[in-house]
């Protein structure tokens, strides 16, 4: 055997850009992407997308050269995901929702050399422009345009996203990787300022996460699929390759609300959604919610789901599957898989279990829950606290020019450090407690904010609710519940404490309560903890009597 090595014809690189391919000859007349009154087939799309690549690489564009893009859920953003690895370059999106100060330091700290900018953006990135030291490179331009919203290219854009595809050559010879560890995309993690964490992800990775993540959730040929996920979020949790794999149809939406959703799936046929918590709890307390003609599969991931609003959702007809994955691992990598013995549990108890984030998917090697200072696993209680960590083919290359960051989380026994903290029970299935920077540590006690979160969201008043820690003088730190109210039910201050305290053991019971109109929120949907932490911080050392900690 040992003669038997690899060779050209048995290890070529793994790359997901052979998806469109394999696309554009069996679903050559199959819709691929609805826009508005657009509609593109795979042929279309595989022709656009490599007339795109020419085009990019016609501007000196080279290999590992960092490719830009800010841009809503429009086909333009979805090519991209194509057309930029076949020109050989790493593909940037950039959040839209974040300030010019802000993508000011991540298209320097990148060294964008090229930036597709969307029209309703153009204003903002000229901003971020401006801000660039003189002497600093700055990334040629290339403006997306909308019959929509009729914006005039300027003279500091070179050209227009059509004129790069009219003057393309749909004949190009794409570059493929020279190894299939050869970056493909880089994304930056949220809350990025001044210290930006650029996750560098292979043509290798992306290739079997995308993969894995439509095995796991049995999508099947040609599902008709509905973009309310950020495709800037870590690549749309690499969705955007995974519906090329199965000639799905992209329904792209440049903005949406719950109405607009629904408007979606009875206009379209929708079958799958890929949406955070926070869309859940829209869909399910919206005017417009209403029972479903036909079945809708939703992914959700981000942050834990509290279990009343999953069961809320799937009372209207959406089916909805938990997963959880990180930046750094370029989508779903464990899954709440569901047992068929479960459905046979009654509707609380299901969607408890649901709300637990799972097992590891096929595609990961391995998935623990460890003592972060020992790295020895936690028992299998349900109530012992540890670090999630990982190890598998998707997990990031690392941090772009930040090699000590990529090893503090990459550490010597050879997992990756993902910073949630969770507890594994005794059936193999773990549950994210919190990200280790929000467990709240009152009076000796770790204390699990998302745990008081899940019991507030079963008040019936409240829409929304997030707990932070709020510094106190006898305890250390004490619960500060922030909630927004439905409009459905009137409640208090106290009244929600109170129901809170005969549900929970009183040191988990918030000791400060904020109602506010809205919490705020990221551009993908999750409350803003540590905007709601400064608010408590602010506030002063709370001084709450000595009270039983039973």
């Amino acid at each position: 055997m040992d003669e038997l090595k690899p060779t050209p014809p048995n290890s070529s690189p793994l790359t997901p850009i052979t998806f469109l391919e394999r696309a554009a000859t069996i679903y050559a007349d199959c819709p691929s992407i609805v826009y508005n009154n657009t509609t593109h087939n795979w042929s279309q799309t595989h022709s656009r997308c490599l007339k795109v690549a020419s085009s990019i690489a016609s501007f000196g564009i080279q290999r590992n050269h960092v490719v830009s893009v800010v841009a809503p859920n429009i086909p333009a953003m979805y090519e991209l995901h194509f057309a930029v690895p076949m020109a050989g370059a790493v593909l940037n999106t950039i959040n839209l929702r974040l300030d010019a100060r802000t993508i000011s330091v991540l298209l320097r700290h990148s060294e964008s050399k090229l930036l597709f900018v969307d029209c309703q953006s153009k204003s903002l990135i000229l901003e971020a422009l401006s801000l660039f030291p003189p002497e600093f490179h700055r990334p040629v331009l290339v403006l997306i345009e909308d019959d929509e919203f009729p914006i005039p290219k300027t003279d500091e854009f070179i050209t227009t996203y059509e004129e790069l595809v009219e003057r393309g050559d749909s004949g190009f010879n794409w570059i493929r990787p020279k190894s299939e560890f050869d970056p493909i995309a880089m994304n930056y993690t949220s809350g990025t300022t001044s210290a930006p964490k650029g996750v560098v992800h292979c043509h290798r990775g992306i290739f079997v996460v995308s993969l894995d993540s439509l095995i796991e959730w049995s999508v099947p040929k040609q599902p008709v699929y509905l973009w309310t996920l950020p495709m800037f979020h870590a690549n749309g949790w690499s969705y955007p390759w995974g519906m090329a794999a199965v000639g799905g149809t992209n329904i792209c939406l440049r903005k949406f609300d719950a109405g607009i959703i629904y408007d979606s799936i009875n206009k379209h046929g929708v079958t799958h959604i890929c949406a955070a918590p926070v869309v859940l709890n829209m869909l399910s307390n919206s005017p417009d919610s209403k029972p479903l003609k036909h079945p809708v599969y939703i992914m959700t991931a981000g942050s834990p789901p509290p279990a009343a609003v999953l069961f809320r959702t799937e009372s209207l007809g959406f089916v909805v599957h938990h997963g959880y994955g990180l930046t750094e691992t370029g989508g779903l990598v464990i899954s709440c898989t569901w047992k068929n013995h479960w459905n046979k549990f009654p509707a609380n108890e299901r969607a408890r279990l649901k709300s637990r984030q799972g097992v590891r998917t096929v595609g990961m090697a391995e998935v623990d829950v460890v003592d972060p200072e020992s790295g020895v696993s936690v028992k299998r209680d349900g109530s012992t606290l540890g670090e999630i960590v990982l190890k598998g083919a998707c997990v990031m290359l690392g941090y772009f020019k930040d090699p000590e960051g990529t090893s503090k989380c990459m550490k010597k026994d050879g997992w990756f450090y993902t910073g949630d903290v969770a507890v594994m029970h005794p059936d193999g299935y773990l549950e994210i407690k919190d990200r280790s920077k929000d467990v709240i540590i009152s009076g000796g006690e770790n204390l699990s904010s998302v745990e008081v979160e899940s019991v507030l969201y079963t008040h019936p008043a409240i829409n929304e609710a997030a707990v932070v820690a709020r510094p106190d003088e006898f305890w250390g730190e004490t619960p500060c519940a922030f909630v927004s109210l439905n409009g459905k039910h009137k409640a208090t201050e106290k009244d929600i404490i109170e129901f809170c305290r005969a549900k929970l053991p009183h040191y988990m019971v918030p000791k400060t309560l904020i109602i506010k109109q809205d919490l705020p929120k990221t551009s993908t949907g999750k409350i803003q903890k540590f905007v709601l932490r400064d608010i408590a911080k602010s506030m002063g050392k709370s001084n709450s009597k000595k009270m039983s900690r039973m």
